[in-house]
């Protein structure tokens, strides 16, 4: 594999990944953001209820772009495997 191939491969699989990750990412820092706000203007420092907010949000997340996270998935793996022999030399 020449190193043209190997630097798009890395970069298209960077990018999935990127894109899979970011909006758990953005949630999951929101809420945690907002649950310590409240925490502190509320004086309880509870961590339970910041790990959990953030589980709860990470898991509703999950569920709801699953169908989108598939979608992605399965057009990056059969655009890789459709034309894999660029790859194998």
């Amino acid at each position: 594999m020449s190193p043209d191939r190997f630097i798009t491969l890395a970069r298209s699989t960077f990018e999935i990944t990127l894109w899979l990750s970011a909006p758990v990412l953005l949630v999951t820092v929101i809420v945690g953001l907002t649950v310590s706000i409240i925490q502190t203007l509320t004086s309880i420092q509870e961590m339970s209820i910041s790990i959990v907010a953030r589980l709860v949000s990470v898991g509703a997340v999950a569920f709801i772009l699953a169908p989108w996270f598939l979608k992605k998935l399965e057009y990056f793996t059969l655009q890789l495997l459709s034309d894999f022999h660029p790859y194998v030399h």
